[in-house]
């Protein structure tokens, strides 16, 4: 099993995904490229993503766009965006991107210390919710199977309880009959039939 986080590099400019890859290599990560907003959205679809660095100027749907389509979707809402821009870039840009759904906005060229400390921040947030995932239906699994087990013992309980209800009617009906030399056995035989009664009900008793 693949315990990798996704990252997904979207970049017009093939220069531009040479650096993110070398740059982020090191993180031993999957790296997936998109050349346009269109195969980011494509990607989306099929796989699950830990972070998505996205350049905000490309030809035809451009970052902003391509963010505001990510975050309509239920499925990827959540998926964190960190924005590429230039470093002259208009600084309406920030304004655009943080209300397109960005948390962040790293500057070409790229600082390689700052953006693989920001990615690894997202890459162990993503690690951290997707084990936190996996042990909540776990933790489902088991308190269903808890819930079967005591359902399968409480009808076996109760088919017992019936049987036994039954015995103790029969044990009226004989005691009316015996002759007074056999009452103290009798009386013995109703005690132990009790202490039965007792240890059946026990497990089977609330709280009021």
């Amino acid at each position: 099993m693949d315990d990798k986080a996704k990252i997904l590099l979207v970049d017009d400019r093939e220069e531009n995904l040479i650096a993110l890859e070398a740059i982020l290599s090191s993180l031993d990560q999957d790296l997936v490229r998109a050349r346009s907003g269109e195969e980011a959205l494509k990607a989306l679809l099929t796989d699950e993503y830990a972070v998505i660095l996205l350049d905000v100027v490309m030809p035809g749907m451009d970052g902003f766009e391509t963010a505001r389509d990510i975050k309509r979707r239920k499925k990827t809402r959540d998926v964190p965006i960190i924005f590429l821009t230039a470093v002259d870039s208009d600084p309406d840009y920030a304004f655009r991107g943080y209300a397109a759904g960005a948390v962040d906005f790293i500057s070409k060229p790229f600082d390689p210390w700052v953006l693989r400390a920001k990615v690894s921040v997202f890459v162990e947030l993503h690690n951290k919710n997707k084990q936190l995932r996996e042990q909540t239906a776990l933790l489902r699994e088991q308190a269903a199977m808890l819930r079967d087990q005591a359902d399968l013992l409480r009808a076996r309980r109760e088919g017992l309880a019936g049987r036994l209800t039954a015995v103790q009617d029969q044990l009226e009906v004989v005691g009316k009959r015996l002759p007074q030399n056999m009452r103290a056995e009798f009386t013995e035989l109703e005690r132990r039939f009790a202490d039965l009664r007792s240890v059946l009900d026990a497990p089977g008793e609330t709280a009021p």
